[in-house]
């Protein structure tokens, strides 16, 4: 290959940085991406060689029904997204596929144009696609580094594997780790969209998907900077527990909130978001967005929507959880004073004091709506999406403290 800087195509790059990385041991910076480089140097000194011949253990329907099963809520988060893609892809040589955070393949969509001589084999549920197995692949690099990758061709570390083309993403769960990885790949045929805009794209949607069906216990917080972008891939999500801590922020959200912590003690509500947990709650019950500027200075658009109830979540129910309801206020309270069951103590606790946290919220929270209303029991019923059943309920409980 010449050893001027500039090529005719991407293939005499790829072949160049090939041979000083292979041959000469030259690291071929600005030839092929950093993370493909990366990867090559990790193949290189687990000692595998570019010549080898890849296999794949044997798939047996126990090993099937395994990966499916130790990745259940991976897959119905990204069920529907996963069928669009099918739809999408239907008149390209490309196929989806979903891996767990191992590199297992969970799912295949179906290849409508020619799967070439490679792909039959390698694109079943079952397979390996972990770059400590296939070398240099985007889903091992994306499952490895936590980004968005694109190996084309002879960038694949084993020379068997460079007639493929792949994009992946990663997908992330509750605590922040890769809960698995999407994939687009085709055989011979070069990519004719841009696969890592899409593939980056799907694979958000199913994140965020993820992080809601993780979090049903939780209040649900939608941001952005623009009231146009919440429901969609763009906005920022985070979710706030009984006690008002954050508990996590998505990654659309920790870039607008310029890095906001996600692990170790969690921020409270009101230190992340400047609004602290009752007026987060009355923002739930109204059920539409609001516009709010957060601590950082940056406007932002606010929906929130209360934990799920019966499957779904509620935009008008009082409850953050069951034992917000005043109806059950005093059966909670007692129950908090019952001694937990040996080795639930710590778990019991908690859980009680966050029920207690939020019951003491919604009551200010009634209260002071029935003083702004200037006691019209009606009026602050409305204001509340609540019954005025609840309302006076509430009178009586605060009569009774009084007494």
């Amino acid at each position: 290959m010449p050893a001027g800087p500039f090529f005719a195509t991407a293939e005499q790059r790829v072949a160049l940085a090939r041979e000083r990385f292979f041959e000469e041991g030259v690291r071929p910076s600005g030839l092929v991406p950093e993370l493909v480089i990366q990867s090559w140097t990790r193949c290189v000194s687990a000692r595998r060689r570019p010549n080898e011949q890849v296999s794949f253990a044997p798939i047996t329907k126990s090993r099937v029904a395994s990966a499916l099963a130790r990745n259940r809520q991976l897959l119905d988060a990204a069920k529907d997204e996963l069928s669009q893609l099918d739809a999408a892809l239907a008149g390209t040589a490309c196929k989806a596929l979903l891996t767990s955070h191992d590199g297992v393949i969970v799912h295949a969509t179906p290849t409508a144009i020619g799967e070439g001589r490679l792909m039959p084999g390698l694109a079943r549920i079952g397979n390996d696609l972990a770059e400590s197995n296939v070398g240099t692949g985007a889903p091992g690099v994306s499952a490895r580094t936590g980004e968005v990758s694109v190996v084309s061709g002879a960038e694949h570390f084993f020379s068997g594997f460079s007639v493929m083309y792949c994009a992946a993403a990663p997908i992330r769960d509750t605590r922040g780790e890769i809960a698995g990885v999407l994939d687009l790949s085709c055989e011979v045929e070069q990519f004719r969209f841009d696969a890592a805009a899409m593939v980056r794209l799907y694979a958000t949607t199913i994140e965020n998907r993820l992080l809601r069906a993780q979090s049903r216990e939780h209040l649900l917080l939608r941001f952005q900077s623009s009231p146009g972008l919440l429901h969609t891939p763009l906005e920022g999500l985070a979710a706030i527990d009984g006690t008002g801590r954050v508990c996590w922020v998505n990654g659309a959200g920790t870039r607008l909130l310029a890095g906001a912590r996600t692990g170790g003690q969690s921020p409270t509500v009101e230190q992340t978001f400047g609004i602290d947990l009752e007026s987060l709650l009355a923002l739930a019950h109204s059920a539409r967005a609001q516009a709010h500027r957060v601590p950082g200075g940056l406007g932002m658009w606010l929906e929130a929507q209360p934990p799920e109830k019966d499957g779904h979540r509620s935009a008008t129910a009082l409850s953050f959880a069951d034992p917000v309801v005043a109806d059950d206020a005093p059966e909670i309270e007692a129950a908090a004073a019952v001694a937990p069951a040996p080795g639930a103590a710590a778990d019991d606790e908690r859980m009680g004091a966050e029920a207690l946290t939020l019951i003491d919220s919604h009551r200010r929270m009634i209260d002071s709506t029935l003083l702004e209303c200037g006691g019209n029991v009606s009026r602050a019923a409305r204001q509340l999406g609540v019954s005025r059943g609840l309302i006076y309920r509430r009178l009586r409980e605060r009569r009774s403290e009084d007494a």
